[in-house]
C-alpha cells in the first residue's frame, strides 16, 4: 500500500501542444514562402503528419517514464515494509524459541520480555502509520473541513503521546492562544500526533516539549513544537520527510521507529496547502518544527 502521488502532467501536454502548433506554423510558412508550386500543400501535410507522430511519441515516452517511476516507488515501498515487518518478527521468534528451549534466570527472562515488548511496540507503530497513510488516501484534497480549536487539539494529542511513551503530561508545555485551524480533524491529529510522538521519543527520560502558536496575516496559523532531544542536523534537509528515512546517529538508531511519521506529516500538510519545516535549536540540543496551516484567531 502506498499513497498515490498523481501529479498532473497537464503542463507537459500543454507545452507540447504549444510547441507543436508553433512548429507546424513555422514549417508551413517556410514551405509556402520557398515553394512556388502546388507541391507545397503535399509537403505541408507530410510535415504536419510527421510532427504529430513525434509529438505522440514524446507524450507516450513521458507517460511511460512516469508509470515506471510509480511502479518503482510501489516496489520500494513493499520492500521497505517487508523489511520493517520481518525485523521485529525475527527478534520475537528468536527470543520466544530461546525462552522455550532454555531455563533462564529470572533477570534474563525479564530482559527478554522487555525486548519483546519493545519489538511489539515497533510493530504496532508500523501498523498504525500504515493505517494513517491509508486514511490520508481516503481523505484526499477535497475532504470536508471544519474549525478545530487548536489548544484542545494539542492537549488531546499530547495526552495520547505521553500515555504511549509513559511520560508525565506536564512535560508538554502548551502555550497556545485561542486559535482555530480550518481543516479535517483527522489530518490535524495525524500531523500533531506524529510531531509530538517524535518529540517525546527522541527527548529521552528528561523530555521537555513546548508547543507555541500564533496567527499570521492572511488567515494562517503558525505552530511551533520545540523539544530537547538528540536533534536533527540541518544537513539532513528534506530527507527527513522521506518515507522510511531514519537518522544515522546512534541516538536515533537506539530508539525504535518506522521512518513513516514525518512522511505522514509532510503529506498531510501539503494536502492542507500548508508548510512544514525544521531547524536545530539555537539554545541547546533539540529540534524545532514549524507548521503553517489555514486558520485564524478567535475573538
Amino acid at each position: 500500500m502506498a499513497i498515490s502521488k498523481r501529479r498532473t502532467i497537464g503542463w507537459v501536454i500543454t507545452l507540447s501542444v504549444i510547441v507543436l502548433v508553433l512548429n507546424i506554423t513555422m514549417m508551413v510558412v517556410w514551405i509556402v514562402m520557398t515553394s512556388g508550386s502546388r507541391e507545397w500543400s503535399i509537403l505541408a501535410i507530410g510535415t504536419v503528419a510527421f510532427t504529430l507522430m513525434m509529438a505522440a511519441t514524446t507524450v507516450y515516452v513521458i507517460l511511460s517514464i512516469k508509470e515506471m517511476r510509480v511502479s518503482q516507488q510501489q516496489a520500494d515501498f513493499i520492500s521497505s515494509v517487508t523489511h520493517e515487518l520481518k525485523t521485529p518478527l525475527a527478534t520475537l521468534r528468536l527470543y520466544l524459541e530461546t525462552l522455550q528451549m532454555r531455563d533462564l534466570p529470572a533477570e534474563k527472562r525479564e530482559e527478554f520480555y522487555r525486548v519483546m515488548q519493545r519489538e511489539l511496540k515497533r510493530l504496532d507503530d508500523l501498523i498504525s502509520h500504515l493505517l494513517e497513510m491509508r486514511r490520508l488516501d481516503d481523505l484526499g484534497p477535497d475532504a470536508e473541513r471544519e474549525d478545530v480549536p487548536l489548544h484542545a487539539l494539542i492537549q488531546q494529542c499530547a495526552q495520547r503521546a505521553c500515555a504511549y511513551h509513559e511520560k508525565d503530561p506536564a512535560v508538554v508545555h502548551c502555550d497556545v492562544p485561542p486559535l482555530v485551524l480550518r481543516a479535517p480533524r483527522m489530518a490535524l491529529e495525524m500531523i500533531f500526533g506524529n510531531l509530538l510522538d517524535n518529540a517525546l521519543k527522541y527527548s529521552g527520560d528528561d523530555a521537555q516539549v513546548t508547543v507555541e502558536a500564533h496567527a499570521l496575516p492572511g488567515e494562517r496559523v503558525l505552530v511551533r513544537i520545540t523539544d530537547n532531544g538528540c536533534g536533527i542536523p540541518r544537513s539532513a534537509g528534506r530527507r527527513v520527510f522521506r518515507m522510511f528515512y531514519r537518522g544515522k546517529g546512534d541516538a536515533a538508531r537506539r530508539r525504535p521507529g518506522t521512518g513513516i511519521g514525518l512522511y505522514v506529516v509532510r503529506t498531510a500538510v501539503k494536502m492542507l496547502k500548508g508548510r512544514v519545516s525544521f531547524r536545530p535549536r539555537s539554545d541547546g540540543p533539540g529540534t524545532v518544527f514549524e507548521v503553517t496551516l489555514p486558520g485564524r484567531a478567535v475573538r
